[in-house]
């Protein structure tokens, strides 16, 4: 179980160079925004426009805070994105556009390789035992509030890697705040 403290992501700009993101954790280590295989970052969005694109790249974006924005995705109907809604999933190489719905948000991006790995992302309510797939690696991520997990308190924002699923048998997570499950799956060939 890998630890990752709020205050130790490291911030970046954005590839288009519109604003600035907060990496979580990325793999490999050190990788950038070019060579990664997967990344789990978090950014806050302040005004309307264009996202970045991500050739070969599969992405799941939720909302950690604010009033939510409607993406528009080439090829996809317009989807409207608030704090409850389900994670949504599509192409990082579509062209995307954001407009905001009533001020900036923050929100939580995860992205794969495709052919190389691919992810699932949940939004869990409360508190109580989380699990995966047993070939995934699982991240959690906080979003408000204090955490508990196994003899670990996480403060918002803190994530948690856990590189062997076996490791997350039985494990529970103690919060009365939403908090995020991802999975991450090797692709066969990798």
């Amino acid at each position: 179980m890998r630890i990752l403290r709020a205050a130790d992501h490291k911030r970046m700009p954005w590839k288009n160079g519109k604003g600035e993101t907060v990496e979580i954790a990325v793999f490999p280590e050190r990788a950038s925004v070019e060579t990664f295989d997967w990344r789990i970052s978090m950014a806050p969005v302040v005004s309307d426009g264009p996202f970045s694109v991500f050739p070969g790249v599969d992405r799941t974006l939720s909302i950690l805070t604010g009033d939510g924005m409607m993406l528009s995705v080439e090829g996809m109907a317009p989807m409207v994105l608030g704090r409850k809604s389900m994670p949504f999933s599509f192409p990082g190489d579509a062209k995307t556009e954001a407009v905001l719905q009533a001020g900036p948000i923050t929100d939580l991006n995860v992205m794969t390789r495709r052919g190389r790995f691919s992810h699932r992302v949940k939004r869990i309510e409360l508190g109580g035992e989380i699990g995966g797939a047993a070939e995934a690696a699982l991240v959690i991520v906080v979003v408000t509030g204090k955490a508990q997990l196994s003899q670990v308190e996480l403060d918002p924002l803190d994530a948690v890697i856990l590189d062997n699923p076996a490791d997350s048998l039985g494990l529970r997570v103690e919060t009365q705040e939403p908090f995020f499950v991802i999975e991450i799956f090797a692709s066969a060939s990798h």
